[in-house]
């Protein structure tokens, strides 16, 4: 038995020979779209790259600018606590005091005014470092000697400043009253003011480094986040390693740039890695903030940041493959042309029977398009006889429209021939019916429109009312009032005459007294009309008027008698004319009457499609 392959494997030899014959199509496709499609992406990749990073780094250096200036608003606070204890004359004036003073009473006004500088949260500490001839320069708390500061290498600075304000680097301070901890401190030379030459002493204004420290590490530049402070001179001032404090910052060769310009950024190579350095100035100092970022991680978060590059890539790939399906279909469409035309010769010059009789070969590439021109040709068969069908039957709708035009030509011309001959033999009732019935019939055929307007709605009603009379005399009486601006309004037609007709046979009919009036009016409600026809007659329960209008009902009457319109189709068709939210409403209860009213919408003849 020969074994069966499954289908897929069976495919692939037609596969195969399907790929060797699209070979030139792969070629074109290479040469004309993939290639060209690299480069594309390649060039855009590289210059996309480019503006990201720079865009990356602006928005770096905004970030580096915004956190200088919080950076500033801390410092400043710490400047402001100086500058008023620097402005104090009670300062001056016990600093002045002499020896001869009690000590105690110095010492203690001193304390008063630091503890109340210390107040502000940024300040971490307020020392004093007087003349070592006070008695209250050893207290080591917040008075201490003058000679204890001139080890310090910030000291001659604070020297020629002359009282101007000086910011050290980060430094680790003993306490004697709490832990040691790393200050950067506003330091200051005081002079006594009645002898501008005479020294008074140093003010530090202490602030903990962690206030920095909390500050700049909120900032999330990149997972290294090398953030610090540099001075005038390049040296490191603040940096999370306490280590690299005092010592020149790295690259070297960017620190000349950095340190002349008052923001920016900087781009070096160091140990084989591009980094990005971004710097600003930060007021009232001779500080800088600077962030080392390496370029690998702006492009990442460039990536991260931007997702236009993949809508761009994926637009690209789509025009590219459009442009692919129009160079096919241009080779395609050349080399069918030849067999399309043979095939519209064929069609042209042998005929439809010709064509049914093709015999398409098989393993063709055009099959599909010979069975297809086919298969047309069998539909356009059809649709023809179907066509002339569709003409038949028009043409046996016309004939059957003249007949209906006729028929009640010749029921009016019979009803007027019937009442000349009433009023010719003195029937005067005879003739009124005959008149009445003959408008009845105009009004209701309305030359076959299924639009009337409101006037000629009424007397269609009036002239059903007038008939009914004749035949029930005595028995009712009905009045009709109208608003004459909704006269010219159009409305279903056929819409009161069951309504009246109802209350005439359902209403005043089955009320014990057999006797009762109907009244009719119109009128104009907003952008709607409403007509409404109430009666006193018998009346009915609220479910069984709800249900008028919620389920269709046979009109059949105890007289045999019968009527194709219901209210319940005259609601119907209102709602489907006017819409949602209109149509009719019945109000009624046992033995007080009934009343309809019939809501749509003004719509003037002109309007109407």
């Amino acid at each position: 038995m020969k074994k069966r392959y499954p289908r897929w494997i069976r495919q692939l030899p037609a596969l195969f020979r399907g790929i060797i014959e699209a070979r030139n199509w792969l070629l074109a496709y290479v040469v004309f779209i993939l290639v060209p499609a690299g480069f594309l992406l390649y060039t855009y990749y590289q210059k996309s790259s480019a503006i990201l990073e720079q865009e990356v780094t602006r928005t770096m250096l905004q970030t580096i600018k915004q956190t200088g200036i919080n950076l500033q608003y801390q410092l400043d606070r710490v400047r402001d606590t100086s500058n008023s204890l620097f402005m104090s004359p009670s300062l001056y004036r016990y600093l002045a005091e002499p020896d001869s003073v009690f000590p105690i009473d110095v010492m203690k006004n001193l304390r008063s005014l630091l503890e109340v500088a210390e107040n502000n949260e940024n300040v971490f500490r307020v020392r004093l470092f007087v003349d070592d001839s006070k008695l209250y320069a050893g207290e080591k708390v917040n008075f201490f000697p003058v000679e204890s500061l001139k080890g310090r290498p910030w000291y001659p600075h604070v020297l020629e400043a002359g009282g101007s304000l000086v910011w050290t680097e980060t430094y680790k301070e003993h306490y004697i009253d709490r832990d040691d901890a790393y200050v950067i401190s506003a330091v200051r030379m005081l002079r006594d003011p009645a002898d501008y030459d005479r020294f008074a002493g140093v003010l530090i204004v202490d602030m903990n480094e962690q206030t920095i420290g909390s500050l700049l590490g909120r900032v999330e530049l990149s997972k290294r986040n090398a953030l610090y402070i540099i001075d005038k001179n390049g040296a490191i001032v603040w940096h999370p390693d306490k280590a690299r404090i005092g010592q020149p910052a790295e690259p070297r060769e960017l620190l000349s740039r950095i340190v002349q310009s008052r923001e920016g950024i900087e781009q070096a190579l160091e140990d084989g890695e591009v980094n990005y350095t971004v710097f600003t100035s930060i007021q009232n100092t001779d500080w800088k903030l600077v962030a080392e970022v390496p370029a690998g991680e702006i492009s990442r978060q460039a990536v991260t940041l931007n997702r236009f590059s993949g809508a761009a890539i994926l637009l690209g790939a789509s025009v590219l493959f459009l442009l692919l399906v129009f160079v096919l279909l241009a080779f395609v469409i050349r080399g069918m042309n030849r067999r399309v035309q043979l095939v519209i010769r064929a069609i042209h010059r042998e005929g439809l029977e010709r064509l049914d009789e093709h015999n398409v070969r098989e393993g063709g590439s055009l099959n599909v398009l010979e069975r297809s021109v086919d298969h047309m040709m069998h539909k356009v068969k059809g649709l023809m006889e179907e066509t002339y069908a569709a003409k038949v039957q028009e043409r046996e709708a016309q004939l059957r429209a003249l007949q209906a035009q006729i028929n009640p030509h010749f029921l009016y011309n019979t009803l007027d021939m019937i009442n000349w001959i009433a009023v010719g033999r003195g029937a005067t009732d005879i003739s009124q019916m005959i008149d009445a019935l003959a408008k009845y019939f105009r009004l209701s055929l309305n030359k076959g429109r299924d639009m009337v307007s409101v006037e000629d709605e009424l007397d269609l009603a009036k002239v059903y009312l007038d008939i009914q009379q004749s035949r029930f005399p005595q028995s009712f009486e009905f009045t009709i009032e109208a608003d004459p601006e909704v006269m010219g309004f159009m409305m279903p037609k056929l819409t009161l005459q069951p309504i009246v007709e109802n209350a005439l046979l359902h209403g005043i009919r089955k009320s014990k007294r057999g006797k009762g009036s109907i009244r009719v009016e119109a009128r104009r409600e907003g952008s709607d009309v409403l007509l409404t026809v109430s009666d006193d007659g018998a009346g009915m329960e609220e479910e069984q008027a709800a249900r008028l209008l919620t389920e269709p009902h046979s009109q059949t009457r105890m007289d045999g008698t019968g009527s194709s319109y219901g209210l319940y189709n005259v609601n119907e068709r209102i709602r489907l004319y006017a819409g949602e939210g209109y149509g009719l409403s019945v109000r009624s209860s046992p033995g007080e009457g009934t009343t309809v009213n019939v809501l749509f919408t003004a719509i003037r003849p002109g309007r109407m499609n």
